[in-house]
């Protein structure tokens, strides 16, 4: 009865399933970690998946209607998975919805961000700065992290809708 008056904004709850798993097998790369000096911590590994999120994000947002149905679908299973960690971390109904609409606010400003980055608004080197770190990684692992980021946009920067519902970000 509940699921009746509580509908998903997507007709497809699993469409945003296929590509948030291959944006989390991304982040789940040991370059980032390694190379790119990103702290395996679950702050820093948060800052990874957001950060390869928001990427993607601003790709479908530049594919119009279809685009942005995906787009949805992604931040969905992204609420959907946040929660479910988050409880399973043993945060409780009180504290888990403000801790999931930060989360969520985290990903909207890597959105912003990234959005400006990649239409040559922001230097992309202080966009991957900003995006993953809480201080100051060395040239060298920005350099790497920024040079990932780079490759991954070029990756998604040609792939349709379809492409990457499917999970094909690389």
């Amino acid at each position: 009865m509940l699921g009746n008056l509580f509908r998903t904004l997507t007709a497809e709850p699993s469409r945003g399933a296929k590509l948030f798993a291959a944006a989390t097998a991304e982040a789940r790369e040991p370059h980032w970690y390694v190379e790119g000096a990103v702290p395996d911590t679950i702050d820093g590994r948060f800052a990874v998946l957001a950060t390869i999120l928001a990427v993607v994000i601003v790709r479908l947002e530049q594919l119009r209607e279809e685009g942005n149905a995906a787009s949805v679908a992604l931040t969905e299973r992204f609420i959907e998975v946040m929660e479910s960690e988050h409880r399973q971390m043993g945060l409780g109904d009180p504290k888990l919805g403000r801790t999931v609409r930060k989360l969520v606010g985290s990903l909207s400003r890597r959105v912003a961000l990234w959005r400006s980055a990649t239409a040559g608004e922001r230097d992309w080197s202080e966009a991957a700065r900003e995006s993953l770190y809480k201080d100051d990684p060395g040239p060298d692992a920005l350099q790497h992290s920024s040079a990932a980021l780079q490759r991954l946009w070029t990756a998604i920067a040609g792939a349709g809708v379809g492409a990457l519902v499917d999970g094909r970000v690389q």
